[in-house]
């Protein structure tokens, strides 16, 4: 069996909580009505519903499997957005060849955007708008999405006063309102505040 493997991050843009990257292992005779007649779209494009409908189902999909990275507030604010997205991008591949078992450098893999892969030797590929054409990058952005939600409301049960399960650290009414009451945590960007004028 072939594969292909996409990458996709979320939390990019987000004030609070890590950037989360997942590696998404896609074989290449994956039929997507042998899984469901939803039609499969970038995260961003769906529901949280079908979101959390399309991780189950490929949890129940044989062949699939996702490896997922993630770079802390504290990274980012260490070493930029960029590179630390860069950075999970690694961490997920090198989590996806754990759980294989096997090293992955012969497949196709296939990133959303700006993002590389840091070690060399992997058959890599920037796709511009890779989450409309690429059905492993969105699935990868479906996963790293549900993933990182669930973070984020985990981590709402340390800080509860920012109300992080709502918003999930991206810079809405709420989230200004709450920074402005209580100034940041240990959870937030400090370099991307500093841009807003909140601190």
């Amino acid at each position: 069996m072939d594969y292909i493997i996409g990458i996709d991050e979320v939390g990019r843009g987000s004030l609070a909580g890590p950037v989360t990257v997942c590696a998404f292992l896609w074989p290449k005779n994956l039929q997507l009505r042998k899984i469901s007649l939803e039609v499969l779209k970038d995260s961003k494009k769906l529901t949280a519903k079908k979101r959390e409908f399309w991780a189950k189902s490929f949890k129940k999909t044989r062949g699939v499997a996702w490896g997922i990275g993630h770079s802390s507030p504290q990274r980012i604010d260490r070493i930029n957005i960029s590179r630390a997205s860069n950075e999970a991008a690694t961490k997920a591949i090198r989590n996806l060849e754990n759980k294989l078992g096997f090293k992955v450098k012969k497949y196709q893999i296939y990133l959303d955007g700006g993002l590389f892969i840091l070690n060399k030797g992997y058959k890599t590929k920037t796709i511009i708008g890779g989450d409309t054409k690429i059905k492993a990058i969105m699935a990868a952005s479906i996963i790293a999405k549900v993933t990182r939600d669930d973070l984020m409301r985990k981590i709402s049960n340390n800080w509860p006063q920012y109300a992080f399960e709502t918003h999930k650290g991206y810079g809405t009414k709420k989230h200004y309102q709450r920074l402005k009451k209580f100034g940041p945590s240990k959870e937030h960007r400090l370099t991307f505040l500093k841009k807003i004028t909140i601190l």
